[in-house]
This record gives C-alpha cells, structure tokens and sequence, in this order.
C-alpha cells in the first residue's frame, strides 16, 4: 500500500514559487550544459592542445550515465521523495562544475600538463553531472505532476520545461560574456555557485508534506514502464527530438557564423578581433530563447493544444527552421530561423512529456519522468557524429538536412501512435505541497 496523509491545502502562491524555484533549477542546468559544450570546452581544448575528440568524448560519456542514471533516479523519487532527489542532482551539477574548473585552471596553470591525465579529470569531473546531476530533472518533473490535475498538466510542465530550454539557450551568450570579461573558466565557477545556491534553497525551502510513494506496480508482466504501449511512442518522440536538439544546438553557431563571414556581413569581423561576430550570434541565439518562453509560457495555455498536436505542430516549425538556416546567410533569416526553432522546442518538449506523464497514474510520475529524462539526453550521445563532425567531414548543410528528414518521421510517428490516455484523469489539485 501506498503511504498518504492529511496536509493543509496550500495557497497559490506557495504552490508557484514552489514551481518557481525548479524552474530556476532546470534553467541552471540547461545553462551550464550549453555554457560548456559550446564555450567553455572548445577554447579550453584548443589551449590545452588536446586532441579534439576529446571534447566529444567528454560529453557523449556524459550523456551516457545521464541516459542510464534518470530512471534509477526517477525511482528513487518515489521512495525519497522529490526534494532530496532533486538537491541531490543540483548537488551533483555544482560539484561536477567545480571539479571540472579545477582541473582546467591548474591544466592552464602549467601544473599538469600530460595531456591523457587531463582528459581522464576532465572526463571523470563531467561524470558526476552525468551520475549525479540527473537526478534533478525527473524529480522536477513528478513534483509538478503529483501537484497539478491531468487537465492543467502540460501546461505546467510546459512552464517547468521552459527553464531547461530556456537556459540551453542563454548559456552561451552568458559565458561569452563571462569569458570576456571575467576568464575562460569564469562561467563554470558562476554556475556551479548558482546551483549550490538552488539546491541548499531546494532543500530547506522546497515544501513537500507528502510522504513518499512506496508502493511497487508491476506494469507490462514486469518488462518495464517503457514498453507500455501508451508510454512508449513518447519516448521514441522524445530520443528523436534530443537527436535533432543536440545536432541543431551544435552546429547553428559555427554554420551561421561561418555563412556571414563568407558573405562579409559579420560587423566585428578583423584580424585583431579573436571572437567576430559575437554580436551578431548573441543577438539570434537570444530571439530563440525569447520564442521558446512565449511558446511556453503564453502560447500553450492559450491555445490549449493536445500533447499530440504539440509535438505533431513543433516538428513542423522544427522542419522549416532547419531548410530556413541553410538558404539565404543573411542575419535576419537567421534570426527568424531560430524563432521557428524556438517555438517548435517549446512545443514539441512539453507535448511529449506531458504526454507520457498523463499516460501514467499517480505512483508511476517518478518512474516515467526519469524515463524522460533519459530520452531528453539519449540523442546527445550520438549528436556529435550527426552534427560537427558531418559539417566538417560531409557538408556544411547535412546536420540540417538530416534533422528535417528525421524531423518529418518524428511528426508522422507522433500523428499516428502519439496518443494521451489520461491515466488520472482527476479534476482536482492535489492539495498538499
């Protein structure tokens, strides 16, 4: 049996900032991943003269325990409960950073410099966020679940979603600016502060009355939650949409900043400038993030859309943002792509989340949300091959192309499997915090 209590109803706005602060929780995450894979490793890369899979490598491992780790976590959740799992997971992320950064500034101090021993700190630094730091997301996500009713659901984890995406999509701008003013391990420093901050406050601030849900359910004859033929066609959604995330993410910014210089339309573009066209790439990168909230946060809960359409009409945009980024090199069609870019994330994230999450009861949110977890970072382990390394060794066009084709299967599959049964279909809030 399943453990319950009475608890005093909460008000509104305790219920907010409860969501608020794992919404500032998923955004610093989502920042610090983007602030390394984009910035941070790069540079540190070439100044360290490793070899360059090594970046690569750092990150597909990564990805690999987060894949593994999620669903342990999500479990766990049930019997722990959501705040310890997720302080845990921002715990995890903190000191992941600051391993990482040590290891970094004593490599560029000149006190290691055997270069396999800096890939072994470095790789086993990031490990931990890989091990540890999934934890938060899938906590995140079943606290939101058990509080709100199946109607209201995928508008609050649209709203909780936004934070991750709207973090991955400002982590680079910040840590230019971090790197330029401050150094280049500035950023990892700055945000392994933010989340050690987040998870003290998730810990002694986050209310949760309820006791933790104890109780086993067997699903499918035992095989597991994710061959449920309700759960599962969401989580094939969502491995191909962090596919296509993870080529689209990596490779916009070489592709259109290699294109305006090509075509002279970089304003900063000299030789004594060692970052031409910041500006510019600040400037797109920052209409995305934009358009991922308003999606998110304005154009979900007024629309009401269905989990389904949500991924079926996010594809689509997803579509015509990769055709539109590789036909004219102009600024301005860059920016308007990555506006598509940014509404189609924030439609097609939170429709295959809350999809799966609906197709679940009550004592399986924690289970299906590490599910998802796991989804959401299973196309980064193989995005590098799709992404960098095919602009630079097939066709600067080819990550696009093959984002669009899988893309076009991903809302055809959703159109005829993606269905939201509605599990709990309970009208009610659950009253404790």
């Amino acid at each position: 049996m399943a453990m319950t209590t009475e608890a005093a109803s909460p008000t509104p706005p305790e219920r907010r900032g409860a969501f608020r602060l794992l919404f500032f929780a998923l955004m610093a995450v989502g920042a610090g991943n983007t602030m390394l894979i984009t910035s941070v490793l790069p540079l540190l890369v070439r100044r360290l003269e490793l070899p360059a899979w090594t970046a690569g490598a750092i990150f597909s491992l990564s990805a690999f325990l987060w894949v593994v780790t999620s669903p342990y976590w999500g479990k766990k959740s049930n019997r722990w409960g959501r705040r310890p799992v997720a302080a845990l997971g921002m715990a995890g992320f903190a000191l992941s950073m600051i391993l990482f950064g040590t290891v970094g500034a004593l490599s560029l101090g000149g006190i290691i410099t055997f270069w396999p021993l800096i890939f072994f700190l470095l790789i086993s630094g990031r490990s931990l966020f890989g091990i540890f730091g999934s934890g938060t997301n899938p906590a995140a996500q079943a606290y939101v679940a058990d509080r709100t009713s199946s109607r209201k659901r995928t508008e609050e984890i649209a709203s909780l979603t936004s934070g991750f995406t709207f973090g991955t999509a400002i982590g680079p701008s910040l840590a230019g600016v971090l790197i330029k003013q401050v150094h280049l391990l500035a950023p990892v420093y700055v945000i392994a502060i933010i989340a050690s901050v987040i998870g003290l406050l998730i810990w002694f601030r986050l209310p949760e009355n309820r006791p933790p849900q104890i109780e086993e359910v067997e699903t499918n004859e035992g095989k597991g939650l994710w061959r449920e033929p309700g759960v599962r066609p969401f989580l094939i959604y969502g491995i191909g949409l962090s596919l296509v995330s993870g080529v689209m993410l990596q490779t916009f910014p070489y592709f259109m900043l290699d294109r305006l210089y090509e075509a002279g339309l970089l304003s900063d573009a000299s030789p004594t400038n060692e970052n031409p066209g910041a500006g510019e790439l600040s400037i797109v990168m920052t209409l995305g993030a934009l358009a991922t909230l308003t999606a998110q946060l304005a154009l979900i809960p007024r629309l009401k859309l269905s989990p389904k359409a949500l991924m079926i009409s996010g594809s689509v945009l997803l579509i015509m943002s990769a055709f539109l980024t590789i036909s004219i090199p102009t600024l301005e069609i860059f920016g308007l792509a990555q506006i598509l870019y940014g509404i189609g994330q924030g439609f097609s994230r939170p429709g295959f989340t809350s999809g799966a999450s609906l197709a679940v009861g009550t004592t399986l949110q924690g289970n299906v949300a590490g599910l998802v977890t796991a989804a959401n970072g299973m196309g980064f382990v193989a995005s590098p091959i799709f992404g960098l390394w095919a602009y630079e060794n097939i066709h600067p066009a080819f990550p696009f192309i093959f984002s669009a084709v899988v893309l076009s299967f991903m809302g055809l599959f959703a159109y005829f499997r993606a269905t939201a049964s509605y599990a709990d279909d309970d009208e009610a809030e659950t009253p404790d915090v």
